[in-house]
């Protein structure tokens, strides 16, 4: 889980054998939306090495960041 002191955690990796589960706490406030998931807030990308769009998921770090996260006290 990575987030920013004082401003809460805002995304998380999961590692699997052929990909990596990217979640974004606050994914639904991410535009474009990333395209897994229906769990509150949360959504989700899996990257495969093959598929990776580096550009979109550096712009999707970038609004997480900027948004106040999960655990904001």
């Amino acid at each position: 889980m990575y987030g920013i002191k004082g401003h809460g955690w805002f995304v998380s990796f999961h590692v699997f054998s052929k990909y990596v589960k990217v979640t974004f706490f606050k994914g639904t406030s991410l535009q474009p939306v990333p395209p897994g998931g229906s769990a509150n807030e949360a959504r989700w990308i899996d990257i495969h090495e093959e598929d990776l769009d580096e550009a979109q998921l550096l712009e999707w770090l970038r609004q997480a960041a900027e948004i106040p996260g999960w655990g904001k006290s």
